[in-house]
This record gives structure tokens, C-alpha cells and sequence, in this order.
């Protein structure tokens, strides 16, 4: 019988394997996309990650026969604990054996009880700027560098667990029309009606000093979403060196009102997944070379971050960034744009897309899962 062994990570050494474990588990999968280790390493590190000062995190494998079977990570949110007793699980990955999945969700179910903590969600990170949902349609897709791919008969595990669909994502992949001339008549009325306009940024550096005050305006937009939990001034700055170090500043709208101040903004990124690929979780000696690569490509783009500030929404702000976004990527000559994941109940992202249905293909559905542990 074989034989399986729980262990929590403790040292630098554990939280390498803990790491490691989706490169292996994944190796010959086309379609998961390896991490940087060094963004990793950063991610769970109590000195660097601001997100551990007001969150508690522990993780766990469970090893079969002495070799790595599965790992997981639980979280305790303050704020969201405060709010509605829940915690959350993520970084989960195992083998194909219900036995690994068990042990796994029951060291989380059973470090969250002793707290008073009725409920259990996930796949999560600490914030929403992190992987989040288990893909459970899209299993022949490839991931982009900021979510999750997991293997088909991972869903299976967590209902045979006792977990429930709580909300899914959708993802959609389409390609590029050429700006629409009404598009472009109707920013010209928005612009006039409203006094806003598109704020061109010069560079690098002018992107990274208007950083602060676009994920401000996704604190606001994205306050009533599902797990959403607001960015601290701390975390906005460790996520914009991470996120926008390499972004292209053509490739970022940001539609400011008459004060100056920011209303609408988003981000793309040109597809970074088969680099990463390549990269196999490290810069160096060639992963670097591969990803500078991979952003003068102009096939595949990423829509990484879209939002708009509550009093400008039902504007017409959007019409003004897919302008800018549609007029750049034709200039580049992109061909084909991903979505990020966009939860179903979001009616007013989901809308955004309704006008270009007939061009896009809704290829992938993620699921956060629940479960009451009381």
C-alpha cells in the first residue's frame, strides 16, 4: 500500500519543493505555463510580499512514497475573515489520486476551524492580482502567464471532496477588428459631453508615476466583485514593479477627466506564455532573452486589466479605451487578443464584449470553490 506522508513547509528548502512540485507534475504538458521561480520565491516571502501584513498563510505537501505528491496553501484574510468567517485555499496542484487531494484540503479545513472560520473558497492568492479559479472547460488551451492551468480531473477531486461551484470565470479569445469609424465618432461625442480625454504617456517612467492612481481606480471598480479584496498602498507598489516593469506604455489607455484625474484605464500585454514557456521558470541564461523576444511579437495579445472609476461608469469611458486599445493594436498589426477572466456576474464587463460576440469565442471557464466547514 502506498504510503502517504503529510509535511508543512518550514524552510527555504521545503518552500523550494513546494515550487518545483507544477514543473514536474506538468513537464509534458504543452499547456501550463511555468511561473518565475524568483517571482515566486518573492510572492512567499514574509519580508517582501506586503499582502502577509494583514494576511496569515501556511502550506502543506503531502508526499506518496516519499516523493512529492500535491501541495497546497491556506489563507486567513484579515478583512475578509472580519466580514464573512471565510478562508481561503489556493496553490493547489496534485496527482491523479483522491487520497493526496483529501489530505490536502483537510490541513486547511482543519487549521481554518479552530479560528472559527465556517467557510472555506478557493482557488485564491492573496488578492486579486493573483492566479485565481480552477479552469474546468479550456483543458487544450494554453495559459497565459496570470492564470491558472490545471489537468481535467482536478474539479473532480474538489466535488468528490464536498466542494461546490461558489462563481466561475470566463475567458475569451477573438480577433482584432480594424477600429470601427462609429467608434470612433461616438469617443469624439463622449470626449465633448463628459470632458475627458486620453492621457499619452512619454514613457516608462511616466507609466510607473501614474501607476499608483490606476489601481486606484481598480480598488473602486472592482469593490463589489467576488472575493475582491482592496489593494493596500503597499501591495499596489509591489504589484506595479511586478506587473508593469515590462509593459509598453503604447499599450496601456488611460482616459482622465478635466481635474487630470484618472476614470478609466487598461493594460496589455503582448502574450508572454510560449516565453515563458521556454524560460522553464528562470531569466536566466536565456529566459530573459526569450521574453524581451516575446514582446516585439505582434500576433497574440493579453487584455491584462480594464477598469473604470463607479461615477464614470455608464459613460461611455469604455468606447474611449477599446478606441485607443484598437488603434494601437492595429498600428502594431495584432491579429488576435485574449481576455483575462471576467466572473460571470460581472454584467457590466461582460457587456463591454457584446458588441463583438460575433468575433469572439468564449473558450475557457474557471470555478472558485466552497465549502462549509462549521
Amino acid at each position: 500500500m502506498a504510503k502517504l506522508e503529510v509535511c508543512e513547509v518550514k524552510n527555504r528548502k521545503d518552500l523550494r519543493e513546494f515550487i518545483l512540485f507544477p514543473f514536474s507534475l506538468y513537464e509534458h504538458s504543452p499547456y501550463w505555463i511555468p511561473p518565475l521561480i524568483r517571482e515566486e520565491l518573492t510572492q512567499f516571502d514574509r519580508n517582501k510580499n506586503p499582502a502577509f501584513e494583514f494576511c496569515q498563510m501556511r502550506q502543506w505537501m503531502v508526499r506518496k512514497n516519499g516523493k512529492v505528491a500535491g501541495r497546497i496553501a491556506g489563507i486567513v484574510h484579515k478583512f475578509e475573515v472580519d466580514s464573512e468567517k471565510t478562508g481561503r485555499f489556493g496553490w493547489i496542484d496534485f496527482i491523479d489520486d483522491l487520497g493526496v487531494s483529501q489530505l490536502l484540503l483537510e490541513q486547511v479545513e482543519g487549521w481554518l476551524k479552530p479560528m472559527g472560520i465556517g467557510h472555506i473558497h478557493g482557488p485564491f492568492g492573496f488578492s486579486d492580482m493573483d492566479p485565481e479559479g480552477m479552469l474546468v472547460r479550456g483543458f487544450d488551451s494554453p495559459a497565459t502567464i496570470t492564470t491558472i492551468y490545471n489537468y481535467d480531473y482536478y474539479p473532480y477531486h474538489l466535488e468528490k471532496h464536498g466542494y461546490e461551484k461558489s462563481v466561475d470565470w470566463i475567458e475569451w479569445i477573438g480577433d482584432i477588428p480594424k477600429t470601427p469609424d462609429r467608434l470612433l465618432k461616438a469617443s469624439k461625442l463622449i470626449e465633448r459631453k463628459y470632458k475627458v480625454r486620453s492621457k499619452r504617456m512619454q514613457g516608462r517612467k511616466e507609466m510607473i508615476q501614474w501607476a499608483p492612481e490606476m489601481f486606484n481606480v481598480l480598488n473602486q471598480s472592482f469593490q463589489h466583485l467576488h472575493g475582491f479584496q482592496t489593494l493596500s498602498p503597499r501591495q499596489i507598489q509591489f504589484y506595479v514593479f511586478r506587473y508593469l516593469s515590462f509593459v509598453n506604455p503604447d499599450f496601456i489607455s488611460i482616459i482622465v477627466n478635466d481635474k487630470d484625474e484618472i476614470v478609466g484605464f487598461a493594460i496589455a500585454v503582448p502574450s508572454l506564455s510560449e516565453a515563458f514557456r521556454k524560460a522553464r521558470g528562470r531569466l536566466f541564461p536565456f529566459g530573459a532573452f526569450q521574453i524581451l523576444r516575446a514582446l516585439k511579437k505582434r500576433d497574440e495579445i493579453d487584455l491584462y486589466l480594464i477598469g473604470v472609476r463607479p461615477d464614470y461608469q455608464r459613460k461611455g469611458i469604455v468606447a474611449l479605451i477599446f478606441r485607443d486599445l484598437f488603434l494601437a493594436f492595429e498600428r502594431y498589426g495584432f491579429k488576435w487578443a485574449r481576455s483575462t477572466a471576467i466572473l460571470e456576474g460581472n454584467n457590466k464587463a461582460l457587456k463591454l464584449f457584446s458588441e463583438y460576440q460575433d468575433r469572439i469565442d468564449v473558450h475557457k471557464r474557471r470555478r472558485c470553490y466552497k465549502k462549509s466547514i462549521s
